[in-house]
């Protein structure tokens, strides 16, 4: 479910043929996450389970026949819930940048996962739904504040009240995608930004993530204030003194080696 592949952290976040979320997992990457150290972990990478070799969606939601088939429906589901949102947490909260592999679905917590991610990538083929609507639900997974922060209040309410479903042309204008490839680069693509990143100024990319996360509920003196303590504390540390190494000597920065 979790596993290190060189600087880059790789979580499954979802199970068999169709993509459903696996609540086992969850806690596993929860986990990973609390001890995770940026001197050697610089992403984390998210996926689906291969069938064989690719997977055909990333992720269609919770497993609804159980939701159904709980005794105690509402019980059942605040509890899924509870455990959803303790990973969406971390994989915000985390220290370094979080890449999402996305084929095929993401519909309902699939679609949560992917508005958390710092960057996604899709395939032609990809779609992107709401979901919670089509079976009387309303959305978990942070859906609610993190959609309208990257399309707008307006649009969020359009996707979320009419259960609309994005293509992924759609959704890369939107800026809910990052990148769209052809359907059988998606994971490739993935890794590669995954692995860019994690050999990048990890301590930096995470205060820029800080620094993101923060400003829709700071001014912008606040804002700027965070600003200034992030860039000076970046100019004083290792990676600022290699940045500007590399400047002066026009070569390449080197932040982390491999």
């Amino acid at each position: 479910m979790v596993e290190q592949d060189g600087r880059v952290l790789r979580a499954r976040v979802a199970r068999g043929r169709h993509g459903t979320l696996d609540g086992e997992a969850l806690p596993e990457i929860v986990d990973a996450l609390a001890t995770l150290d940026p001197a050697t972990t610089g992403a984390l990478l998210l996926v689906s389970e291969s069938f064989p070799t690719h997977p055909e969606n990333f992720c269609t939601g919770g497993d609804v026949r159980a939701f159904a088939g709980a005794e105690d429906r509402g019980a059942y589901v605040r509890s899924l819930a509870e455990s959803f949102h303790a990973f969406l947490r971390a994989i915000v909260d985390a220290p370094v940048p979080v890449v999402a592999a996305v084929p095929g679905w993401a519909a309902g917590a699939g679609m949560s996962i992917v508005c958390a991610a710092d960057l996604a990538v899709g395939g032609r083929s990809t779609k992107l739904r709401p979901a919670y609507p089509g079976i009387g639900f309303s959305p978990d997974g942070g859906m609610t504040w993190t959609l309208p922060r990257l399309v707008g209040a307006g649009r969020a309410r359009h996707i979320l009240l009419t259960d609309r479903a994005l293509d992924a042309e759609t959704a890369l204008g939107l800026g809910i995608l990052a990148t769209v490839v052809d359907d059988g680069e998606v994971r490739e693509e993935a890794e590669h930004t995954a692995h860019r990143l994690a050999h990048g100024p990890t301590v930096a990319l995470g205060r820029i993530k800080r620094l993101l996360g923060a400003s829709p509920d700071r001014s912008l003196p606040q804002q700027l204030a965070a600003e200034a303590d992030a860039i000076s504390a970046s100019a004083a540390g290792p990676e600022g003194a290699e940045g500007l190494s590399a400047f002066v000597e026009k070569r390449p920065p080197t932040f982390h080696a491999g």
